[in-house]
């Protein structure tokens, strides 16, 4: 029988722009993890394991970076799975404490970034998306622009034409977003930004312009992991928030069957989120604050029907509804979302983590959300993975 988990402390960098600031991936990684143990009060010695997250380094980075806390001979795992690394991290450190492994564990995650659109390092060897883009030139042709904006904005088209969404639809997430950050003191950006503004901002790809894509930042996150026991021998009660279910899904064949919106990821995010519903006995209904993967704008509207919030097809009425804000059915993104606060590929899990932490303990200042229990994490990573899991506040026995 497997074991209740229990986050027990958080900690994450504000995110900047690369080059915006004279630090290294170790300063981060001693900054977020130092704010984690701190958090959790416990002993660095304490932790067992640890998964370390990245995308952007050499092959033991996880162990330079978890070193800066300290050496005490631990197996540290260097994970990379893309922009879902951070929360693959934390779903392997999960499982250490879920399968009795180890009492506590650390998830940590971490990234320099370069500026400037993301590219490919490797040009001598297979590419990992090399059959996802296949899928886009046969569907849609490859047109100007960064990649990653077409195959998602390509997802939003062909929403659009499914279902009669409009470019409005996608300005209006990128403006809830920018909003929301406007109260998060660890958001890359702090700005408010008219609708017009969205909407004018200089054009990416299709109903995408630049105010409603992720920038490439730099930062780190990170989670403390514990079991029941480990959470009562502390006196952590007051603070542990309980892991209700977790569930990481791969790409299915149809993600390669001609669908944008399968390729990016919408038939991972269905499953992945029916495993935690089933995991945790609650459902879509049930949730107060959701974090959830907004690379683009288009993602976001994609990924309320993949997690249940509206019924398929019904996106574009969830948004004009004002359900997915302050005073709606539920809050999205109240961070301010990878749009405003920033993308640093190995930490965007752990950052989201972090903040649906804070709000079930109360401590998420402005941006609260009134009365939430129940939250509800979405990362999403191309070639590919998603990682979709539920949080409440813990109830020990």
């Amino acid at each position: 029988m497997s074991r209740k988990v229990y986050v027990v402390g958080v900690g994450m960098t504000k995110f900047e722009k690369p080059g915006s600031r004279d630090w290294d991936y170790p300063d981060m990684a001693r900054e977020a993890g130092t704010k984690a143990i701190e958090d959790a009060g416990i002993q660095f010695d304490e932790i067992e394991q640890a998964a370390v997250g990245y995308c952007y380094g050499d092959s033991t980075c996880g162990e330079r970076a978890f070193y800066e806390l300290g050496h005490s001979g631990i197996p540290i795992y260097n994970v990379n799975n893309n922009c879902s690394t951070g929360s693959t991290a934390l779903f392997m450190a999960k499982q250490f404490i879920e399968g009795g492994i180890s009492e506590c564990a650390m998830a940590l995650g971490f990234e320099k970034m370069e500026k400037g659109s993301l590219g490919i390092k490797y040009t001598d060897r297979t590419m990992a998306l090399d059959k996802h883009i296949k899928v886009m030139v046969d569907t849609c042709g490859f047109g100007a622009g960064p990649p990653t904006a077409q195959m998602f904005g390509n997802a939003g088209l062909e929403h659009n034409e499914k279902y009669g969404t409009t470019p409005e639809h996608y300005a209006k997430i990128g403006y809830k977003n920018h909003l929301h950050s406007v109260n998060n003191p660890y958001s890359q950006f702090q700005d408010e930004y008219s609708l017009e503004d969205i909407k004018n901002s200089p054009q990416v790809y299709g109903p995408l312009t630049k105010l409603q894509c992720c920038p490439t930042s730099d930062g780190a996150g990170a989670a403390i992991l514990a079991s029941e026991d480990f959470v009562k021998k502390h006196n952590l009660q007051g603070q542990a928030i309980e892991i209700l279910g977790m569930a990481m899904t791969t790409d299915f064949p149809s993600s390669y069957e001609g669908s944008m919106m399968k390729m990016v990821g919408q038939d991972m995010t269905k499953a992945a989120a029916q495993k935690v519903y089933e995991q945790s006995g609650l459902g879509p209904e049930d949730v107060d604050v959701v974090e959830l993967h907004d690379c683009f704008s288009c993602n976001e509207l994609i990924t309320y029907e993949g997690l249940g919030l509206c019924d398929e097809g019904k996106a574009g009425e969830f948004i004009d509804s004002g359900a997915q804000t302050y005073g709606g059915k539920v809050v999205v993104n109240p961070s301010g979302g990878l749009i405003s606060k920033g993308h640093p590929l190995g930490a965007t899990g752990l950052a989201q983590c972090a903040e649906l932490n804070w709000q079930l303990r109360g401590k998420a200042d402005k941006r609260q959300v009134a009365g939430a229990k129940v939250a509800l994490q979405h990362n999403l990573g191309l070639g590919g993975a998603a990682v979709v899991t539920m949080y409440r506040k813990g109830e020990t026995s």
